[in-house]
């Protein structure tokens, strides 16, 4: 998989870059939690999209760690 910033991805090469089932992926992108669109009824996220909501992730965890 390469790593351009603005690389559109699918599901599969999603739940391999997350290292999680695809199913969770389907789940978190149709629940909204993660950045997706659909592009011909299917789902497509774009790297740099994911690699901020992990940030953002981590940072609201850290966060709430100091709590």
């Amino acid at each position: 998989m390469s790593e351009q910033p603005d690389e559109i991805l699918t599901i599969d090469e999603v739940a391999v870059f997350l290292k999680a089932g695809k199913r969770t992926v389907y789940r978190l992108a149709a629940s909204g939690e993660i950045p997706a669109f659909k592009l011909g009824g299917t789902w497509r996220f774009r790297r740099s999209e994911l690699d901020q909501w992990i940030a953002a992730s981590i940072h609201n965890k850290k966060k709430a760690d100091v709590r």
